[in-house]
């Protein structure tokens, strides 16, 4: 059964075709939901785009592993700065990290999923999931669980706060904050490392995922393995589990902001960084020169993701974006997935930045299955104007 949803906000010229994705994917969606997308190209707003109950373009939703994209963004700038170098070893600047064979990892392995630190042999608690400071003095004396550099596997709640703590040893200011300063309140973005309590009615809660029967079933056969690296990487496997789905809806994540996985963001806000990242906004320069996203966007860990096992592609960072999902974009697209359904990324070649986030948890597996025809229809009508 199909019904008609109310699409609100606004399309540039040539950009009506979004709109009538939009609504038109939106038929078969359940009663309550809730979505964004918003999309620059070459630092102009040609869409915003939302729809759904107690939801506007300010609307600000957890983002998950899209958080990364952030994350990763701070240390291109540190490294084009030449603060960080990617070739040096990350016990350069943090000498505890070379514990247990790790220190001649370098930091250019570690963006890239390839140290093999994707949790603690006891798990994480809640409180230590929230607090990258925390999280990192657990992982500096952890065994690897693979030689670095040997392979690769998704850093799903480790990489942020791995990366957070070389910031902090090589500026003496938190990621959050570097972020803070150089991208956030520049721009002005509703992309938030740690939500302050005065934009708190502005957030809304993640609701769970409403599996069909055969969704249910799929689920229902694949049970926790709590001996595996995935349930390590997803601090599955210890006295006090991460409920993955759940995670934005406590405030001392939504707080604190953990570069993994606690960003907080309207899809404005997750568009218009990229847009500032790689095509400028304002009228002003890209904050990464050409160079940068080049080093950044090209393919370091390609192949069977000891994690996720399956077949995955991670530049320095930032995920494939159009090798992994999304062929007709150009090459060097970088940018990140939320497991709650967010993406955004940027395209240097067509001049494109999109941001999508959505309220209800998909399911399974943590894809928005609409991603795929909207970034079609905004990538068709740049390219074609």
């Amino acid at each position: 059964m199909t019904r008609e949803i109310k699409v609100h906000g606004t399309t540039a010229a040539g950009y009506e075709s979004v709109r009538d994705e939009f609504t038109a994917m939106l038929a078969q969606a359940e009663p309550d939901h809730a979505s964004q997308v918003a999309a620059y190209v070459r630092g102009r707003q040609v869409v915003d785009l939302w729809v759904g109950p107690d939801t506007d373009g300010d609307t600000l939703f957890g983002v998950y592993s899209s958080t990364k994209g952030a994350a990763h963004l701070v240390m291109a700038l540190l490294v084009q700065d030449g603060t960080l170098e990617l070739d040096r070893e990350v016990a350069y600047y943090w000498p505890e990290f070379a514990a247990e064979g790790k220190g001649d990892a370098t930091l250019r392995e570690l963006l890239s999923h390839r140290v093999g630190v994707v949790g603690a042999d006891s798990g994480f608690s809640p409180e230590e999931i929230a607090d990258d400071r925390a999280a990192a003095a657990r992982l500096a004396t952890q065994r690897p669980y693979w030689r670095p550099g040997t392979a690769f596997g998704y850093h799903a709640l480790s990489i942020g706060a791995l990366a957070g703590e070389v910031v902090l040893r090589a500026t003496g200011r938190t990621l959050q904050e570097v972020y803070e300063e150089r991208v956030r309140v520049p721009y002005g973005l509703d992309f938030h490392l740690g939500l302050p309590e005065a934009l708190e009615p502005r957030f809304r809660s993640v609701l769970p995922m409403m599996p069909s029967p055969e969704e249910r079933a799929l689920l229902d056969a694949q049970p926790p393995q709590p001996g595996t690296l995935n349930s390590i990487a997803f601090n599955r496997h210890g006295a006090q589990p991460t409920d993955v789905e759940s995670l934005p809806n406590s405030r001392s994540v939504r707080a604190q902001g953990p570069a993994s996985a606690g960003g907080v963001a309207s899809a404005r806000g997750l568009a218009a960084m990229y847009a500032a990242a790689v095509g400028g906004l304002e009228g002003r320069e890209p904050l990464l020169k050409a160079d940068t996203v080049a080093e950044f966007g090209q393919i370091h860990s390609h192949g069977h993701d000891l994690v996720l096992r399956a077949h995955k592609s991670f530049g320095v960072g930032f995920q494939n974006v159009a090798e992994a999902w999304y062929p007709f974009l150009g090459v060097g697209s970088i940018g990140h997935k939320g497991v709650g359904g967010s993406q955004a990324f940027a395209d240097p070649r067509s001049g494109l930045a999109y941001g999508y986030t959505r309220r209800r948890f998909p399911a399974p597996g943590g894809a928005a299955p609409e991603d795929e025809r909207l970034v079609r229809a905004i990538h068709t009508a740049a390219v074609t104007r």
